[in-house]
């Protein structure tokens, strides 16, 4: 969610600036706030935005403004939509309450931003022209567009492919398609992207499409180069190791150990001596038994 907001200088006359939790509140609720109309669809109905106007709950409100603050600091879900209903009572908001979500207008609106026309009247003639061209371009990209295929809605896309969207989320994602200037298909794929990284939240979608923003990244084409470019900086390429051959020397004293354990081989006397030795012994019982 990108843009400005324009403050009015009475706040400091009243109530809210003397309460960090009013402030608070009030902050969040001029920056949530649609600047132009816009459709929602809430489940099975569409929901009309008109500009100072923005969709909230019990929950997604003590969600949003907690975040980030220390537990002693947090408010209860009560707390907040008390602090809500006190603006509403001094007349710097309207709530508009149903069974599943409240849409809450802001309040003489047109004194917090500038109109259109006070925007168009401050732009420089090069910049009108700059603008001239890019709305013939979408023009012509937009036919093109109906002539082929038709972008999935945002919305549906993200809650069959990853969870479910709170009002306030649901809000946010469509402020996302006003920034990237209504290029649905540059939402689409963050939110393919987080299905495919298997990080299905809505922080990991928010997160893609800030980078993507600060980059100025407001064409699907340089969407998909931007991440082909960083998915070849982090890969990291694996070669196959050859395991290193272990060479061991044996040690000089290993040897000498061997020489001296080893068993003397006794010398093999000449077959011819055996004989003769043999003879000898038969011709000595031969007189041993005749004299006997």
């Amino acid at each position: 969610m990108q843009g400005y907001i324009k403050l009015y200088r009475k706040l400091i006359d009243s109530p809210v600036w003397d309460d960090p939790n009013y402030l608070k509140l009030w902050m969040y609720c001029l920056m949530k706030a649609t600047h132009k109309e816009r459709e929602i669809l809430m489940g099975n109905q569409v929901v009309t935005l008109e500009p100072g106007q923005f969709i909230t709950g019990r929950k997604s409100l003590s969600d949003e403004l907690n975040r980030g603050m220390k537990t002693k600091h947090k408010q209860s879900e009560i707390s907040w939509w008390r602090y809500l209903n006190n603006l509403e009572k001094w007349q710097m908001l309207n709530i508009k309450k149903t069974n599943k979500y409240s849409v809450v207008s802001i309040t003489k609106w047109s004194e917090y931003q500038e109109s259109e026309q006070q925007l168009n009247n401050n732009r420089t003639s090069n910049e009108q022209q700059l603008n001239t061209n890019k709305n013939v371009k979408n023009v012509e990209n937009e036919k093109k567009n109906n002539t082929t295929t038709t972008a999935e809605n945002p919305v549906q896309l993200f809650e069959q492919l990853l969870c479910r969207l709170s009002p306030i989320q649901m809000n946010s994602i469509y402020q996302w398609v006003d920034d990237f200037k209504g290029n649905e298909e540059i939402i689409n794929a963050a939110i393919k992207l987080a299905d495919d990284r298997n990080k299905r939240n809505f922080g990991f979608v928010e997160f893609l499409l800030k980078e993507w923003f600060n980059n100025n990244l407001m064409t699907i084409d340089r969407v998909r180069a931007y991440e082909q470019e960083k998915f070849n900086k982090n890969k990291v390429k694996q070669y196959p190791r050859k395991s290193a051959v272990r060479t061991e020397m044996l040690p000089e004293w290993f040897d000498e150990h061997e020489q001296k354990d080893k068993p003397k081989l006794k010398v093999v006397e000449d077959t011819d001596k055996k004989l003769s030795q043999f003879e000898q012994m038969m011709e000595q019982r031969k007189k041993m038994n005749a004299g006997s």
